[in-house]
């Protein structure tokens, strides 16, 4: 079955101004798209043909197909990670937990913004949940937590095709904004509900 382009959870010009519809339209339509379009050519009439996407990333070594699954995996977490209005602080359990494992959502802020801040060319800055533990890290290129025995929670994306239209080479401005007006945090509690 062949891997398909998910629509955004928004419409291309809801982020607005945080991200333009421009951004988006070039992001999702030709970046993630082209990841999309290079995976089916490279698994089409290969056993990887009925794989799951999670199969092919974690069955794949370093090199065209683990960077084209990889990367539809990451850009189509990255847009949920995502919603108008969104921002803030978390509530809850989450909050909780950001708080036990990193002594207040301020410090979680600062050491996320630093993952990604201090990612050397491109790459992810993650949340993750590793032994039943809340983390941050970060990965080069199209690497991604799954490889590492690690569940995602929340992303930024720092490659420069992220935030270069709106932000310019401001990453710093980008991962701010993220954080204050973007991150979907209902999001991000589900997916460590499910991790715990």
């Amino acid at each position: 079955m062949a891997v398909t382009l998910p629509d955004l959870p928004y419409a291309k010009d809801a982020l607005a101004p945080y991200l333009s519809q421009e951004t988006l339209e070039y992001h999702h339509d030709k970046h993630h798209n082209a990841y999309v379009t290079n995976l089916n050519g490279l698994v089409e009439g290969t056993d990887n043909a009925g794989r799951s996407l999670e199969d092919i990333i974690m069955a794949a070594d370093a090199g065209p197909l683990f960077n084209n699954a990889a990367q539809v995996w990451n850009h189509s977490f990255y847009w949920k990670c995502m919603k108008p209005g969104g921002g803030g602080a978390p509530d809850g359990a989450l909050a909780k937990a950001i708080d036990a494992a990193f002594g207040s959502f301020e410090d979680f802020n600062k050491e996320f913004s630093a993952a990604a801040v201090g990612q050397f060319g491109s790459g992810w800055a993650w949340l993750v949940m590793e032994g039943g533990q809340l983390k941050i890290t970060k990965t080069g290129n199209a690497d991604l937590p799954m490889k590492h025995g690690q569940t995602a929670l929340l992303t930024v994306n720092v490659w420069e095709h992220a935030y270069y239209i709106d932000y310019r080479n401001l990453r710093a401005k980008y991962v701010e904004t993220f954080l204050a007006d973007l991150v979907d945090w209902g999001f991000v509690a589900e997916n460590y509900a499910r991790a715990k």
